[in-house]
């Protein structure tokens, strides 16, 4: 029987060294503060803890971590290397140098603050594994699947995740990359499978529950909180920061309209989020063509945090970026489906409204949303994004992470013209709205470059990248298949993201800066409410959960340190 929301606990007036404001990675923070005899409190504006990151796939990318193979000096040389190549001047070089210092003891405290147990997701190449200091086998983590059932009680108020299993089956993001493989890949495939459903109907048997990706990592840290005594105030909004003389000293927060003071001896950590869900700033920042319920991230992410710390003059940047991510078009109100092998796999292409092809459809996510708004800025707008296949592709993949090979696409897809089925191209084009002659030519030219094994347009199949979420079993390019065995299909995409990266100014030390460049003492930002530590760029799978991680890690023991020293 499922387990009812544990009671609230009440918020009131308190004095700790250091508040920290938001339950997602802002948890690290209370952790590292926490292990250095700081006395902290979490507060968080929504009834669930986890965040986004309780939503996401769940991998961190954290170079020279203790699970890696690469690790030492020589691991954070060619690291800072790679960083140089793909950050370049879009964000502090101090940023890296610091996120690159701290990342592997940031991990190694929550080994040890934690019950968490991480592995290397060897092979999920970084996201420019090309570039100077890239690497094909990646740097990507995650952590094993975990039990939930030792949150107790508490476990209603973890925040659910994006997709739900049908079956009780922890699948981490190493797993899903055979899963999805499964009728192409049955002897990959079926012992993933096997264990993972052992490991979920046999720990129900036992009283146990495994979660795999961000509910395994989110769970995890939940529980190391809880063990810590670190208080949750749920359904607690940041409403003003305290600034006394010239430092932030408190906050102002409100519990169903009643509202508190919390003093913060060392300071406040703003872990809120990015403003995922606020629609004018979106509009008014990035684009006007946004749909308003588009993004995966958390519900409460409203830029909240970027938003007060504003008002007392914190400097803002990046906020045109976004973790982008292409999905499944959904109805109004519902978050879009997940898309992420779908892309890259064989006998399959991307068109615009035109019905032609106009990007390397396997290119990571985040460079695919920069792709479709760079073309708004050039004044050629990407209208409509349509993922076009044919009966072979749907006969050997998974599709949204629920349809299953040889299923039918969803009868509700078909009925909100999100979906269209035909017995030739030409219909099929009529269905979607695009020229039939242009669609025609994209499949004609993507069968040839099939045949030859190469894109000469965009370059599908040349990075290791793209070739992590192929069909291996498809020679000589894993990314290209022709599209020959009819009926043939298309499904809307919009663009979707895993929230904004763009926010406050904060330096090497997580602190936040004024707009003239002074430090705002005792204020620090991390995740999603600080602006990218990687500027423009997306380094590897997990880098938004590892620089959460991290810079959670560095604000706890920039507070600690000043304790001494104060």
């Amino acid at each position: 029987m499922k387990k009812k929301m544990p009671p609230l606990v009440p918020a009131h007036d308190e004095t700790v060294d250091l508040l920290v404001i938001g339950a997602g990675t802002g948890m690290a923070a209370a952790l590292a503060a926490h292990e250095r005899g700081l006395s902290a409190l979490i507060v968080e504006k929504t009834s669930y803890v986890g965040g986004s990151m309780a939503r996401s796939g769940g991998a961190f990318w954290v170079p020279g971590n203790a699970a890696l193979r690469e690790k030492g000096p020589a691991a954070r040389e060619a690291a800072e290397i790679y960083l140089k190549s793909v950050v370049g001047d879009s964000a502090p070089a101090e940023r890296s140098r610091a996120f690159l210092a701290h990342g592997p003891a940031a991990i190694d405290m929550l080994g040890r603050t934690t019950p968490m147990k991480f592995f290397w997701a060897q092979g999920y190449s970084d996201y420019h594994p090309e570039e100077a200091g890239g690497r094909g086998e990646g740097r990507t983590c995650e952590c094993r699947p975990f039990d939930a059932s030792v949150l107790g009680d508490e476990r209603p108020r973890l925040r659910p995740g994006v997709m739900a299993s049908p079956i009780p089956m922890p699948v981490t993001g190493a797993d899903y990359k055979w899963m999805n493989l499964l009728a192409r890949k049955p002897a990959k495939a079926l012992p993933r499978i096997a264990k993972r459903l052992v490991q979920g109907l046999g720990g129900m048997v036992i009283g146990r529950e495994y979660l795999a990706g961000g509910q395994a990592l989110a769970a995890g840290m939940f529980q190391g909180v809880l063990a810590a005594g670190i208080p949750v105030w749920t359904e607690t909004s940041l409403v003003r920061l305290i600034h006394t003389g010239d430092r932030v000293t408190g906050a102002v927060l409100n519990q169903n309209g009643r509202e508190v003071t919390v003093t913060a001896r060392r300071g406040v950590v703003l872990a809120t989020g990015g403003f995922d869900h606020d629609a004018e700033a979106r509009h008014r920042y990035q684009s006007e063509r946004l749909p308003a319920d588009a993004s995966l991230g958390a519900e409460g992410n409203t830029g909240d945090g970027i938003n007060v710390a504003h008002e007392l003059g914190a400097a803002t940047a990046l906020m045109d970026q976004a973790w982008w991510f292409p999905a499944f078009a959904q109805k109004s109100g519902r978050p879009p489906a997940v898309m992420l092998a779908e892309r890259s796999l064989p006998r399959s292409l991307v068109v615009d409204q035109t019905g032609t092809r106009f990007i390397n459809e396997a290119t990571d996510y985040m460079t695919f949303g920069q792709t479709v708004l760079a073309r708004e800025r050039d004044g050629d707008p990407v209208q409509d994004m349509w993922i076009v296949f044919d009966q072979q592709y749907r006969d050997s993949y998974v599709l949204a992470g629920s349809v299953y090979p040889r299923q039918d696409l969803p009868r509700s897809w078909y009925e909100a013209g999100f979906a269209h089925r035909s017995e030739n191209l030409a219909d099929l084009a009529r269905a979607m709205g695009v020229p039939a002659e242009n669609l025609i030519e994209s499949v004609r030219r993507i069968n040839e470059y099939a045949d030859a094994g190469h894109d000469p347009e965009f370059g599908r199949g040349d990075s290791a990248y793209d070739r992590y979420y192929g069909d291996p079993t498809v020679a000589p390019n894993p990314n290209l298949g022709a599209l020959r065995k009819a009926p043939f299909y298309a499904v809307r995409m919009v663009l979707s993201d895993l929230g904004t990266c763009g926010g406050l100014v904060a330096d090497e030390h997580a602190r936040v800066h004024t707009e003239d460049g002074a430090i705002l003492k005792g204020l620090y930002a991390i995740g999603n409410t600080a602006a990218n530590a990687f500027g423009a760029s997306y380094p590897g799978a997990g880098a938004t959960i590892g620089q959460g991680i991290v810079y959670g890690y560095i604000a706890a023991k920039h507070a600690a340190e000043e304790l001494v020293s104060a």
